[in-house]
């Protein structure tokens, strides 16, 4: 297979905010679309004049820029092609992410300077396409999801060294196979495969028959329903060891349209966890339960030690942490002024975590506003705050409660 090397953490930026977390909190690389071509159109995403922005922060920060342009464009959208090709080269983007073999072949007539990577979208599945991709001009293939880690071991071994294998590690996981869904289409009009999937697989649904409008049937497995598209999220955050092992390029993170704290404790969590296996340390135990304070379904480790298996429970998501505040900026002291983004009161238990920084928890208390005057339950969104926390803390650090949002069956 050849030398063992330390992967990539590749993090989602749905927007400048996004971004700011993913490079700050430790990714090594980000993936990011403009306002075009890009498969999720939801995801907020970038403008042509915040691109350069973007990639002019990243690169400041040691972070490769990766564009998604993995649509499959029709006629009249490819004419727009080249300019937003070329628009993408002049920004400094590091690396173009397609689908198309059509995109394919202009991003390297028109962006030159960016690396081809083939999206997950084109279902690499096996070596000879790998090899293929790579013949035509690919730096990386983008594997599909649905392969076991002894699949992608042998992918690497038979295809040249120098070709790059990424694979997500964490996020979503779609019901279809690598995402080719037709239901959103179907039954809202957005196309899945155009950005825009509206999770039809997520609904609840009855059955009517045919001679009987307006009477429906629930749908039952057990008394709680039915389990047909039902989909857990994937977390391989324990396994670290066997996606060096077996050797991937780069380890990717799903999750452009969720949230910058998202981005920022699940990129945090793999930093840390990628850094002390390489470095052959133990894992500390708080960065695993790191990503169980981010809104998720409940983990899996999806097709990599087999298929997943059909969920008996529920496919409503986990949320029992929420942000409270962000730190723009921290003395010597622990005095910290904060941004708001949800409500708290003195008194209540709040934890902060920052970039290379352990969370720790503290009461808050003597809570100002901008003027100096006392707060007792501060609940005006984005107003600025001063709190004394027990030490300094990074600026963009997180204030969060413990706060069970989950949705209710």
């Amino acid at each position: 297979m050849g030398e063992r090397r330390k992967p990539e953490l590749l993090a989602p930026a749905g927007d400048m905010e996004r971004l700011r977390m993913a490079v700050l909190y430790g990714a090594d690389a980000v993936y990011l679309a403009g306002e075009s071509f890009g498969m999720r159109s939801f995801a907020g995403n970038f403008s042509p004049e915040e691109l350069p922005r973007a990639v002019e922060f990243a690169h400041a920060h040691g972070v490769r820029v990766h564009a998604a342009i993995n649509t499959m464009p029709r006629n009249e959208e490819v004419e727009a092609l080249p300019a937003w090709l070329e628009l993408l080269n002049d920004a400094g983007v590091d690396a173009l992410i397609a689908a198309d073999l059509g995109t394919f072949t202009l991003a390297g007539k028109y962006a030159p300077r960016c690396e081809r990577h083939v999206s997950t979208q084109v279902s690499i599945a096996n070596h000879a396409a790998a090899r293929a991709w790579y013949e035509l001009g690919a730096k990386r293939v983008i594997l599909a999801r649905e392969l076991s880690l002894e699949e992608i071991r042998e992918i690497r071994a038979k295809t040249p060294p120098e070709l790059e294998i990424e694979a997500f590690v964490h996020g979503a996981m779609c019901v279809s196979y690598s995402g080719r869904c037709l239901l959103s289409n179907y039954m809202t009009g957005r196309d899945s495969n155009r950005g825009a999937c509206a999770q039809p697989c997520r609904y609840q649904y009855y059955l009517m028959e045919e001679k009987r409008p307006g009477e429906y049937f629930p749908v039952f497995e057990d008394n709680k329903g039915t389990y047909i598209m039902n989909s857990r999220d994937m977390c391989m955050i324990d396994h670290v060891d066997d996606l060096i092992d077996v050797g991937l390029s780069s380890l990717k993170i799903e999750g452009r349209a969720k949230s910058a704290y998202y981005a920022a404790i699940v990129t945090g969590a793999y930093r840390h966890v990628i850094d002390d296996v390489w470095a052959g340390r133990p894992i500390d135990p708080v960065w695993r339960n790191e990503v169980e304070k981010v809104s998720h379904r409940h983990y899996a480790t999806g097709f990599y030690y087999g298929p997943p298996g059909q969920y008996y429970e529920n496919a409503r998501y986990i949320r029992e942490w929420q942000v409270v505040a962000l730190v723009t900026e921290c003395d010597g002291t622990g005095l910290a002024t904060l941004t708001l983004r949800n409500k708290f009161a003195a008194g209540d238990t709040l934890e902060v975590v920052g970039p290379d920084m352990k969370p720790f928890s503290f009461e808050a208390a003597d809570i100002e506003d901008a003027e100096g005057q006392p707060v007792t339950e501060p609940k005006t969104p984005q107003m600025l705050l001063r709190v004394r926390l027990p030490r300094p803390v990074p600026a963009w650090s997180i204030l969060r409660i413990e706060r069970d949002l989950s949705a209710k069956s």
